[in-house]
């Protein structure tokens, strides 16, 4: 459930730190330790969604497994965490849990990632005022147990931003090319407020930038899914105020199925100026994964040719195989993908499990030990999408415009 601003807020508390396990498990392998940075993002940033009805029971976020899974992922290195207001407990339960390791871990060690804007799935739900955004990013200091945020987002701004495309489902490459214009990206048209929307969302960055000067937050950004929309955005922001985002997130658009944030990512950093895109869900918000959530957004096709491609997969490597399974390879594949493009990746962790798998497949993708047949297994799946017709295709843009 996502608490509006004026809600009663959740409690979600933890027992004193000495009664939760600190066991075998709840120590990083030595050997899968994460150093790698890109510009002043670990390669790995925890997605703090998982401690959320999205993903996972109240049972589960209200034991002592998000704590765990959050103080592995520190001693692991991963020491930047993303969450947002729209994550129902999320900013609590993480927050809780960094208050509670604050001895083994201080604020200067790990870096606070979160939204503003969004609150649930209505129009009525998002509130990018000036009101509204300093009302959020204050409940969010309080629920982190922090003075400062090193970034906020304005939350998934298609929804809000006015819509300029020729279709809002498929494949968008040739908005970097033949259709441009048709997408608001041509040159000519950098710096062309659409309408109430654009300016709702520049409204909000202003916000944000306000709170920047007086040192509350650190770094002012964009999230969402559509990368033409996002790079129409930020590109506006750059002509129209003079200067640059600092950086912009997407999601699910750098995985097995799809794979256009590599042919986007220079156009935001010639184009808009950024200095950091930052990729999130290599598993696609749970697609790539054997059970996807009811909730998920995709088309039935391409749910359909996921679940066929994973049933061709496992058929193909049979019971008790030492290849890996897909949810291997689609992580491995984004991590590899992310690592030439010198690009944080954001990846939901429930469990301590998930974090101690999260650290193995970065290593082996980071030394290139990886299993056996790796490729070829890859190569098998994208050729399959490419064939049922869902390779590189985007489902569809949300909006209220």
């Amino acid at each position: 459930m996502v608490e509006r601003l004026d809600a009663v807020q959740p409690v979600y508390p933890l027992p004193r730190i000495e009664q939760i396990p600190d066991d075998e498990i709840d120590r990083p392998e030595a050997s899968n330790q994460i150093t790698t940075c890109f510009d002043e993002l670990p390669a790995v940033v925890f997605g703090a969604a998982s401690f959320s009805a999205f993903y996972n029971t109240d049972n589960h976020i209200s034991s002592t497994k998000p704590f765990r899974a959050t103080r592995l992922a520190l001693r692991y290195g991963i020491n930047a965490f993303d969450t947002s207001p729209y994550y129902g407990p999320s900013e609590i339960i993480l927050g809780n849990a960094l208050k509670a390791l604050e001895s083994e871990f201080p604020r200067s060690s790990y870096q606070l990632i979160t939204k503003c804007g969004r609150f649930g799935s209505t129009r009525a739900d998002f509130d990018l005022t000036w009101a509204g955004v300093r009302a959020s990013v204050a409940r969010s200091l309080s629920r982190l147990y922090t003075d400062y945020l090193d970034v906020v987002y304005v939350h998934d701004v298609e929804f809000i931003a006015d819509v300029r495309a020729p279709r809002t489902v498929g494949n968008h490459l040739s908005a970097l090319g033949s259709e441009r214009e048709a997408y608001g990206l041509k040159e000519h048209q950098a710096d062309q407020v659409l309408g109430e929307g654009d300016q709702e969302v520049l409204g909000a960055i202003a916000a944000l930038r306000e709170l920047q000067e007086r040192g509350i937050v650190r770094k002012v950004g964009i999230s969402g899914y559509p990368l033409p929309t996002l790079l129409r955005i930020a590109v506006l922001v750059l002509h129209t105020t003079g200067k640059p985002l600092d950086i912009v997130m997407s999601y699910s658009h750098l995985n097995l199925q799809n794979r256009t944030f590599e042919a986007f990512k220079p156009a935001f950093l010639e184009r808009a100026k950024l200095k950091q895109v930052v990729s999130a869900s290599p598993f696609s918000m749970g697609l790539l994964s054997p059970k996807p959530p009811a909730w998920h957004p995709a088309s039935d096709e391409i749910k359909v040719a996921v679940a066929k491609a994973f049933a061709m997969h496992n058929e193909r490597i049979g019971e008790g195989s030492i290849s890996p399974t897909i949810s291997e390879l689609a992580l491995g594949y984004a991590f590899g993908q992310a690592l030439k493009a010198q690009t944080p990746t954001v990846i939901g962790l429930s469990s301590v499990e998930d974090v101690h798998a999260c650290a193995r497949i970065w290593q082996q993708v980071q030394s290139g030990n990886l299993k056996a047949g790796w490729e070829t297994h890859v190569e098998a799946i994208t050729r399959f999408f490419e064939a049922e017709n869902v390779l590189d295709e985007s489902w569809e843009n949300p909006s209220f415009s």
